[in-house]
Parts: C-alpha cells; structure tokens; sequence
C-alpha cells in the first residue's frame, strides 16, 4: 500500500541535457531530491528544520534509478515520491518520472537513507517525525 504521494512539476533545462539532446542520467537523482523534499514541506517540516532543529540528518546509502524513456529539453515533469519503508534509523523513498505532456513513464527509483547525527552517526528518527513519515507511508503501527 502506497500512502501520501507528493507531486512536483519541474521542466528540463537545455543544461540538464546530454550531446544526444536527452537528459544526462544523473539529474535523475537531482529530481528525486527535489521530490523528496518537496514530501517533507507537505508533511509540516523541511529537511533544514531537521537538521537545524533536531540535528537530524538522512544521508543517502542506495540510489537506484531505471529509466524507461528519454526525457528532452522543454518537457514539462512530473516527479511523484512516497514513502516506501520508514524505520527507527532508515527512510525508503519510492519516485516516479512522467512526462506531462503524454503520460509517459520517465524512470522510476528509489532512495535509502540511513538517520544520522552531524557526525553521520546512526540515531534515531525523532518521534516528531517519525510519526508523520509513519502517517505518510500508510503504516500506522
């Protein structure tokens, strides 16, 4: 079961593309974090306050993205993030790409974060938190 799914509209700048006039693979990632982020302000905070306020940082352990079709200068994007998984020290964020225009799928991925301190020690995900990303995945318990 999928729970809150957060959706972000970005359009591909002629920098992101390649000599093929396609979008170089690694922005990929880039729209993921612009996705992910964007989730965090609709639950109630940003990653900023978590970091400033709590001193809680999720660091990225496992990035993986398969795309499906090309993505090119001018296309208007639909990024959609939710969340996979939600544990004590570890978030799971799920994305997909689409492009506005016809629907098609871009590429899909997903990213593991490990919850650390300033000095990327393991901690715990404050229960502040932790309670909206357990609302926003679906899981209640």
């Amino acid at each position: 079961m999928i729970g809150r799914v957060s959706e972000v509209r970005l359009r591909v700048r002629y920098a992101e593309t390649d000599q093929m006039g396609v979008v170089y693979h690694a922005n990929y990632f880039i729209w993921f974090e612009v996705g992910r982020v964007e989730l965090l302000r609709q639950l109630g905070f940003s990653y900023r306050d978590m970091e400033q306020n709590d001193g809680c940082f999720i660091a990225v352990v496992d990035a993986r993205c398969r795309y499906k079709a090309p993505a090119r200068y001018d296309d208007e994007v639909m990024v959609r993030t939710h969340l996979k998984n939600v544990r004590e020290s570890l978030v799971h964020f799920g994305y997909e790409l689409v492009r506005v225009s016809d629907g098609v799928l871009l590429a899909e991925g997903e990213t593991t974060h490990i919850v650390t301190d300033a000095e990327l020690k393991t901690r715990t995900m404050p229960e502040k938190h932790m309670a909206l990303f357990r609302e926003a995945s679906g899981k209640t318990g």
